[in-house]
């Protein structure tokens, strides 16, 4: 067909006279997040916009090797909070979360399966490979842009970072159960000496 065109609006926001399409809004708040989380010594992990114009949502996750803390997350809050304000290109009011990705974190990106090789994920693909599209095991190794897993049903599968829609870590139980728990020292009671 000569001559096709794209017909349909673009997500877009309108405020003080210009327009932004969400996905500007969106690399915007991700830049911002980045510079804070790098200032504040914590990873960005992921941010996302949920809701409506009206009733919106800006959501940041952060983490670091040991865990986020609710200070970390109020002070991040804080900070973000305030440049968001200042910058003012969000076009409504909204409302903003600050927390941790959580135990069973999403895998973003292919960094992220490098950071989690080895551990137990669960992953979704948007086409099949070899009839399946959801799996369960581990993250072997990443070689370029695949992801060698190993299958808790198929075994070893190649899964190319593209295909995948959704991906995240899962707990391991038998990891946890097997983590050695620090004893607790329990004083010894002498009995008295007796008196000759």
């Amino acid at each position: 067909m000569r001559g096709a065109c794209r017909v349909g609006f673009a997500p877009t926001f309108y405020f003080g006279g210009k327009t932004m399409e969400k996905h500007s809004v969106m690399e915007r708040i991700e830049s911002i997040a980045s510079e804070i989380a790098k200032k504040m010594g914590v990873e960005f992990v992921h941010a996302e916009v949920a809701g409506t114009k009206r009733n919106m949502t800006v959501r940041v996750f952060i983490d670091k090797p040991e865990g986020v803390s609710i200070e970390d997350c109020s002070n991040f809050s804080r900070e973000i909070e305030e440049v968001l304000d200042a910058d003012d290109f969000i076009p409504s009011a909204y409302v903003l979360e600050v927390s941790s990705p959580g135990i069973e974190r999403q895998l973003y990106s292919v960094a992220d399966f490098q950071r989690f090789a080895g551990e137990l994920a669960k992953v979704k693909t948007s086409v099949e490979i070899d009839g399946q599209k959801n799996f369960t095991g581990r993250i072997r190794e990443i070689e370029g842009e695949t992801i060698n897993f190993e299958d808790t049903t198929r075994g070893m599968i190649q899964i190319p970072f593209a295909s995948i829609s959704k991906a995240n870590l899962k707990i391991d139980l038998g990891k946890e159960f097997k983590k050695v728990r620090p004893e607790k020292k329990v004083p010894r009671i002498s009995a008295p000496e007796k008196a000759n």
